[in-house]
């Protein structure tokens, strides 16, 4: 069986967030907006990265789906290199299940450059919400270790 080092890019964000010169290379602004008819899943975001404004939107096969897209599709032109980010796995986990749909959820998602594969987790209650966070925290994390990777900051 193959073995791989999974890196806990949660942990790694986590303490990197408590830093006091921690700046991230990109903002979220007013979460995310997302319409979902059942057919095709629209997302739009607003995000401030190296001094730019950006409102993108996308469509995907699905909500998570639509969530990754819009947000690859706002940062890769500022980032080219996240075109070659990919999800490998994604997993959602009831927190407790007595509690019916008020119940948290924790999500969590494998990514990979096509070099190294990290994974990431959030919960919440909403799971639009939580996979939102992960794909956030799993393209920054991206970025973070590419300039990491060159010996650079992101300006």
């Amino acid at each position: 069986m193959l073995n791989f080092d999974i890196i806990d890019a949660t942990k790694k964000l986590g303490i990197a967030r408590a830093l006091k010169d921690y700046k991230p290379p990109f903002i979220i602004i007013d979460r995310y907006r997302l319409i979902d008819n059942g057919v095709e899943p629209e997302a739009t975001i607003q995000l401030q990265a190296l001094g730019k404004f950006i409102h993108e939107a996308a469509n995907g096969a699905g909500p998570v789906d639509a969530l990754a897209s819009v947000l690859k599709k706002a940062l890769t032109p500022l980032f080219p290199f996240l075109s070659e980010v990919t999800l490998l796995d994604y997993h959602a986990n009831i927190i407790d299940s007595n509690l019916g749909t008020a119940t948290s959820v924790q999500v969590s998602i494998t990514f990979t450059d096509g070099t190294e594969v990290w994974n990431v987790y959030a919960s919440s209650e909403n799971i639009n919400l939580a996979s939102f966070q992960v794909l956030v925290d799993g393209i920054e994390f991206a970025i973070l270790k590419k300039a990491e990777e060159e010996g650079s900051r992101i300006r």
